[in-house]
């Protein structure tokens, strides 16, 4: 995975990219330069392969405010190097400390947050269709080393991804952002980058030992490279590269095993006990999710606790957030506790194109749209008209007096009386969604659209809403 020759990097970025399967001809990809060394490296390594692999470049920035005259000269000096290299310049600034305040988050996931908020836009509105960032070997060690530090299970180990899809595109059904440096280290990168007379940026926060990974970096893996192992960032590297083999492999067991041990809010114990315990373990945390309620360890503990048959076993266990899951007889059902009491109503905000993550059910909502050359991979009675839609839409859950009308029916029907023939129960048909434009439901999970929404067959432009996973 490491490779210390200076002089064949380019070479070893490609074969990583190749390896990955990270572009192909004809890709636009947006660089993701800050000035730092990582990111200067990452611009100039696919500036040398760039006729090789057959792909368009541009330099995307992010000002995130937060260093004064320290940012605004950062954005100056990736401007001048676009301008060098004749490269398109997409920029954008935000004020992070604002965004942290108000969302009561650290400044550093708030400025991550903003930044690839503005990546997933560039790449949902079809500017581009790869968005490059500059992770290296090292910031997956750090990464794995700090989840292993929190409590960590194979899917935090699994660490930073090569490749995250953002789902969205109206211009690319694979748009998404790629990490082409995951293999190689820091200090290889500058020695490049010397090799070249290239400046960089030097971001005197990265020495802010107030910050974790700051300590991490320049603290706990010095002394774990001297003291315990050399090549320690190699190692946790590689266990990174494991535990992503081992995620893709339990997300296709899971996906075949857990309808048949998770329905309607339930766990059928006969079926989850007779499974082996890593399975039992993902079921449950997939079912809880299936709720927007994450379990640590110790809850899926607890749960699983509850499924000996031992004369005393207790027969409920307190969850997170309110919820509580209960032993009857061969089922397990997690509700909110104390019920009657019911799951609360949410409802959001979702652009048109664009896309919004409902905590609640632990997915993400998109409203995408679709050109007439892409239409036929869908089913055309999910597609629909957007001109008959506003440039806003509404995902909620449903409420008491929503009705919707099915294609090929005479009159709309109550949402209650669908979800009936879907034999839903408690949280599950409580937090069903739909989404509304207006007042009218325009779009409820699982049904077809209203015929009168449905866009024409020769339509140059429609609308397809989905509902995928929220990205871990």
């Amino acid at each position: 995975m490491y490779y210390g020759r200076v002089q064949s990097l380019p070479q070893t970025i490609f074969a990583f990219i190749g390896k990955h399967r990270l572009l192909k001809a004809g890709d636009r990809v947006g660089v993701a330069v800050s000035g730092g060394a990582d990111s200067v490296a990452l611009l100039r390594l696919l500036l040398d392969l760039r006729k090789q692999l057959g792909v368009v470049l541009s330099v995307v920035h992010f000002n995130h405010k937060l260093r004064g005259v320290e940012s605004e000269e950062d954005e100056r000096f990736v401007a001048k190097l676009a301008q060098e290299h004749n490269l398109a310049f997409p920029c954008e600034s935000g004020d992070v400390r604002a965004h942290a305040e108000r969302e009561r988050l650290s400044l550093e996931t708030a400025a991550r947050h903003m930044r690839y908020e503005y990546f997933r836009r560039l790449l949902i509105e079809g500017t581009l269709n790869r968005i490059a960032t500059a992770h290296t070997l090292d910031d997956q060690a750090e990464t794995v080393l700090l989840r292993i530090a929190r409590g960590a299970g194979s899917r935090g180990l699994a660490g930073i991804y090569p490749r995250l899809s953002v789902v969205g595109s109206q211009s690319s059904a694979n748009a998404s952002i790629i990490r082409p440096l995951l293999g190689t280290r820091r200090k290889d990168l500058e020695a490049y980058l010397q090799e070249l007379r290239q400046p960089w940026r030097e971001d005197t926060s990265n020495r802010d030992l107030r910050h974790t990974r700051n300590r991490v970096r320049h603290g706990i893996l010095p002394r774990l490279e001297r003291n315990l192992n050399p090549a320690v960032r190699e190692a946790l590297a590689e266990t990174a590269e494991i535990a992503r083999a081992e995620e893709e492999y339990w997300e296709h067991e899971l996906a075949d095993v857990l309808p048949t041990v998770w329905k309607a809010g339930v766990l059928k114990l006969r079926a989850l006990v007779a499974l082996p315990l890593a399975l039992q373990r993902r079921i449950i945390r997939a079912a809880a999710e299936s709720l927007g309620l994450r379990l640590e360890f110790r809850h899926v503990d607890e749960i699983l606790q509850l499924t000996s048959n031992h004369p005393g076993t207790s027969k409920t266990a307190v969850l997170p957030e309110g919820w509580a899951v209960l032993r009857k007889d061969d089922e397990l059902k997690i509700e909110p506790e104390g019920l009657p009491s019911k799951p609360s109503d949410y409802e959001f905000r979702l652009p048109l194109p664009g896309t919004v993550e409902v905590p609640q059910l632990g997915s993400r909502f998109e409203a995408v749209l679709v050109s007439q050359a892409t239409a036929e991979v869908y089913n055309r009675e999910h597609l629909l008209n957007p001109a008959l839609l506003g440039q806003e839409l509404r995902v909620r859950n449903w409420r008491p007096g929503d009705r919707f009308w099915l294609p090929h029916t005479k009159a709309p029907k109550k949402v209650k009386e669908l979800l009936q023939t879907r034999h839903l129960a408690g949280p599950e048909k409580k937090l069903w969604p739909v989404v509304v434009n207006g007042s009218d439901v325009i779009w409820v999970r699982g049904f077809p659209v209203p015929s009168h929404l449905q866009a024409e067959n020769r339509a140059s432009q429609m609308v397809i809403i989905r509902e995928v996973p929220m990205m871990r």
